[in-house]
């Protein structure tokens, strides 16, 4: 059964100028995701990253709801609802911890960029209002061929023994991102966002442990600087301010106006995997980033026409 409309749902030309430079901050924050993840998996394992990361995600953002006052208790009618977005959460981000590990920043950034293709198939079928159209359709799959060039041209990274295997986890990641923002979409009509971000921490934080525990080793010769620096900007700038940022412009716009914005993502993530990780522009880098991009402004652009 389709949501309703949410109050919030403006279209693209009606958005104010701070909240476009807010959603192009917000989408150039998970564009520096990549490299964050790439250098904090340089020590710390998938699980034990997503651990370190939420752990800390977790903190800031009840600092925060303790400040302006928001009751984090759940209401008994929320808990299923919560429970269900924490494991959607947790296999999303293990996926894509995964998936990084094996694969480069710069393919990692263009990949997850693609997850307005599967928020606006996701909110087609869950939000009402939220369709998709034509030109909305070519845009999504210029962009889906983007990813199509990058996972078939990526190679093994890191004992992945077949070519695009980490590229693909992410990939699916990407997928299952769209799916968990068209959800939480649908929740923020009933929960209050501070709320909704820190308890799907909170339940994938024990989920993480336990993965870490049972299958992962620190490397702790290599614990330094930027693995340290790369789990305090996951933390502490994506997983607590970014999300809450985020969450925020969801609750008053539609789903795929703001998900739109993510053409600044692989932009951002490749030159920044270019200046602090050393990856190489190829071809195919180029052309993931450049249709990618195309398909995205393409969305974009249909919710900016009358």
């Amino acid at each position: 059964m389709k949501s309703e409309t949410p109050a919030g749902a403006v279209p693209w030309s009606k958005l104010s100028l701070g909240t476009v430079v807010l959603a192009v901050a917000v989408h150039s924050l998970w564009g520096g995701n990549a490299v964050a993840i790439k250098l904090s998996l340089e020590a710390f394992p998938p699980m034990w990253t997503a651990f370190l990361r939420f752990s800390i995600a977790i903190v800031c953002v009840a600092l925060w709801a303790g400040f302006r006052g928001i009751p984090m208790r759940p209401k008994r009618s929320e808990w299923w609802w919560l429970v269900l977005l924490g494991v959607f959460f947790s296999i999303q981000i293990g996926l894509m911890n995964i998936g990084f590990q094996h694969t480069s920043g710069s393919i990692g950034s263009i990949l997850m960029a693609t997850n307005p293709i599967f928020a606006a198939l996701w909110a087609h079928l869950l939000v009402a209002g939220d369709r998709l159209t034509r030109q909305r359709i070519i845009g999504l799959a210029v962009a889906f061929l983007g990813a199509a060039v990058v996972i078939l041209q990526s190679g093994p990274i890191d004992g992945a023994t077949a070519v695009g295997v980490g590229s693909g986890l992410v990939f699916l990641s990407a997928a299952l991102l769209g799916g968990r923002l068209a959800y939480t979409g649908r929740l923020l009509q009933r929960m209050d966002e501070v709320r909704v971000v820190l308890w799907q921490m909170v339940i994938s934080v024990p989920v993480f442990g336990v993965a870490a525990l049972m299958s992962e080793n620190i490397v702790w010769e290599r614990v330094g600087l930027a693995p340290i620096a790369g789990i305090l900007y996951q933390g502490l700038v994506v997983a607590g301010l970014g999300f809450m940022l985020l969450t925020y412009l969801m609750k008053r716009y539609s789903t795929s106006v703001i998900t739109s914005f993510n053409f600044v993502s692989p932009i951002s993530g490749v030159l920044l995997s270019v200046l602090l990780l050393g990856d190489k522009i190829t071809l195919h880098v180029l052309a993931g980033v450049a249709l990618v991009g195309t398909g995205l402004y393409l969305v974009a652009r249909h919710q900016a026409s009358p």
